[in-house]
Order: structure tokens, then sequence, then C-alpha cells
């Protein structure tokens, strides 16, 4: 199969495996609240002045959450039920300076040179190639725009690097990869934004929420039990594995890297 077949039917998985669980992405408590959309709404600094554009939007959790700051936030997502989902939180909360658009974050739908900020929040680990995602927002933002960029990451450390990416990719199977912050400020670099982290933090789940959201398969719930079952002390440390009954708690590591855009594509 072609390169170009693969990432096609990456895609297709994408939608598929978002478009059934729209609904639940709305309510999603780790997508519509949490410390992390006020860090990343300051992180931003807007100033009322600015046209940001939110990649990968979801059901606009993190557009809706910058509106009020901004001009206008244009909300970009692949999954037209996505899209729906906050247009219709949009119209609940009478927010009316967000455009929500159907688009890859692969080839925006944008013309170069034309945002002030760029935002992207529990979303790269899908992108199929992050280099071009990333050449993309450089494309998009203006010199010296901004991008805020929010995601789980990959631990430097190996081991619990492809611990946490099997699991994710078991749970998930539109997951690509959760990149470590040393890989995503070369990627950035390379594409032209230079890039720090912010902050770090870890998110508490819960195994029950966490497969139900994506609607694991039985038999990949089974696999995801076991491993976290056997996980090594290191992992277990690191991770904060606590079983508790049929739940199992733990949590994943998040990053917020803020970049500019040193140059226009």
């Amino acid at each position: 199969m072609s390169q170009d077949s693969n990432e096609e039917k990456k895609r297709q998985q994408i939608q598929q495996q978002f478009g059934a669980a729209a609904k639940d992405y709305v309510t999603s408590t780790v997508h519509a609240a949490g410390p992390d959309l006020p860090w990343l709404v300051e992180a931003a600094a807007l100033t009322g002045s600015e046209r940001v554009v939110d990649v990968a939007t979801g059901t606009g959790h993190t557009a809706l959450a910058l509106a009020p700051f901004a001009h206008e936030v244009v909300a970009v997502d692949l999954t037209e039920s996505m899209l729906e989902g906050g247009r219709h939180l949009a119209r609940e909360r009478g927010i009316t300076n967000v455009e929500f658009i159907r688009g890859d974050a692969h080839a925006l739908p944008l013309p170069e040179n034309n945002v002030d900020v760029v935002t992207c929040r529990y979303a790269a680990h899908h992108f199929i190639d992050v280099s071009q995602a990333a050449q993309e927002w450089a494309r998009v933002l203006k010199s010296g725009g901004k991008l805020v960029l929010l995601d789980s990451i990959a631990p430097e450390d190996e081991t619990l690097d492809g611990f946490l990416n099997e699991i994710e990719a078991l749970r998930d199977p539109s997951h690509v990869r959760n990149h470590r912050v040393s890989e995503w400020l070369v990627i950035l670099k390379e594409a032209g934004i230079e890039a720090h982290e912010e902050r770090s933090f870890d998110i508490s789940l819960d195994f029950l929420n966490w497969t139900q959201r994506q609607r694991t398969s039985a038999e990949n719930v089974q696999r995801l039990r076991e491993l976290f079952s056997t996980a090594s002390e290191q992992i277990r440390t690191a991770l904060h594995i606590e079983p508790d009954g049929d739940e199992i708690h733990f949590t994943i590591p998040i990053a917020l890297i803020v970049g500019t855009a040193i140059s226009s594509n």
C-alpha cells in the first residue's frame, strides 16, 4: 500500500473514531475543563484584536475559551460531527465570533501570513505527520505570531515512552504518537517556530471513562488491563498507577509549549 493510501486510511479512521465519540467530547471533563485550559488562554495573552486559529478543535472547547479575548477565532477540524458539536456549544453560550470550518491540520484551508495566534490542544498526537502540521502553523502565522501547543507527551525515558504510546494506541486506533518535548522543540524549530516548554503537568484519568470515551474494543480493554497490572515499578511510579477494583487510576504527562514564528513561509 502506498504512503498516500496509508495516510488516507488513517484520516478515515480518525473521522470514524471521533465521529462516533463527538457527543462524549462535548461533555468530557478533560477537554471541557481542567486547569490547563485557563493556562492555555493565559499563554495566548490575547488583547482582543487577534485572529486566532484553533487547529483540530474537536468540539471547540479551546476555541470557545479563547473567543472572549480575541477579535475572531477560526476553529478547524477534520470531523464534521465534532464541528457540529462546537457550533451547538457556541449557540448555547451566545458566542458569535467563532467560525467552525472543516479542514485537515496537514493542509489548513487558510492563506499564509494571516494569523496572529495558532492553538492546538490535545490533538497533535493524532497527526499523521507532525512536521507537516508544524509547517502549516508556521505558514499561516504572521512573522512574530504565536503558537500555543498543549498535548499529552511521551517521557524522555525510552521505556516510559514505549509503554505510554502502546496503551494510547490500544485504547484509540487513531493515535499516532505522543512526542517527547525534546522532539517537539526540534520539529518546531525546523518549521520556523522558536519554542520553549512553558510548563508540564500530569492529568489524572480513570480507566473506565478513558476507554469508554473512545469505545475501545473489549479485546483491547482486556489487553490494557493486563499491561497496567503487569507494569514495572518504574512505570507504576511514573504514571501513578493505582488499581481500585475494576477501576484503575493513573496519570499521563502533558506539556504546554509556546513558540514564536521566526519567519514567514
